[in-house]
């Protein structure tokens, strides 16, 4: 499917897809991956929303407008440039960095509801890492793989990247750099007491996820005045890939739920 492109504020050019029939559902992906990481949970979802679906800056099909300046309010951008071009108003389902957008995203944008799968933040005794420092340490010493893989078992609760099945043939370590700006980012981030985020919003986490995860994802929910906490037993990070028909239908059921004019499938 030939992508759509929307222009960013600061002139980088964002493309998507877009998929399914319903109401609109924008979705975001994490840090080392592309639109393409969608593909296993998105049947599921397109049955019941039309799913617009981009590459976030830096990789994909979209550009980067050289990548300088680099910041999460470019991210941010991005995003309400994507929310514009939708019929209606969306839905937002972000996973890992992509639900660190989101999130910083929300009090700017109409939105109809959120969706958090493990938002990419630091809370609690998990403040302070420097897992983006360590990665760029190995990638200057001319170790890019290994960068990838301190990336995967850090910050993706991963105990060895050698369970994965795509690893290392299919592992995205052109993003690298990608990544490391990303991580960046999360450790420049602090959750606000009171976000001000006020749509319904569901966040989920993994059984099997991290600890670093988990507490992020627990005390997003606490602090956001509309939200419901779904745990996915038996599953971490990925369960996008490794669960997607649980996982679609416990966000079909939250929408569902607290939007009952959704048809039921």
């Amino acid at each position: 499917m030939d992508p759509k492109t929307v222009t960013s504020a600061d002139g980088t050019e964002i493309a998507y897809e877009r998929t399914g029939d319903g109401p609109p559902m924008l979705l975001l992906h994490g840090a080392s991956a592309t639109r393409r990481s969608w593909d296993t949970i998105r049947p599921h979802l397109a049955e019941e929303f039309s799913l617009y679906i981009p590459d976030r800056r830096g990789r994909g099909d979209s550009g980067d407008n050289g990548g300088d300046g680099y910041s999460l309010d470019r991210e941010v951008a991005d995003v309400r440039a994507l929310v514009e071009a939708v019929d209606g108003t969306p839905t937002i389902f972000g996973h890992s960095f992509g639900g660190l957008v989101a999130l910083a995203a929300a009090p700017t944008l109409s939105l109809d509801r959120l969706v958090l799968y493990e938002p990419a933040l630091l809370v609690g005794e998990h403040r302070g890492d420097d897992l983006a420092d360590r990665m760029q340490a190995r990638l200057d010493a001319g170790e890019r793989q290994d960068a990838l893989r301190l990336f995967i078992e850090d910050a993706g609760g991963v105990p060895t990247v050698e369970t994965l099945p795509w690893w290392p043939e299919e592992a995205n370590t052109h993003l690298t750099e990608t990544v490391i700006r990303e991580n960046y980012q999360v450790e420049a981030y602090e959750l606000d007491s009171e976000p001000n985020v006020d749509v319904p919003t569901l966040v989920v986490s993994g059984e099997r996820s991290s600890n670093r995860l988990r507490d992020a994802a627990s005390e997003v929910h606490e602090r956001l005045p509309e939200s419901r906490f779904v745990e996915l037993d038996g599953v971490g990070h990925i369960a996008t890939e490794s669960a997607p028909e649980r996982l679609a239908t416990a966000v079909k059921s939250f929408v569902r739920e607290t939007k009952p004019d959704v048809k039921d499938t």
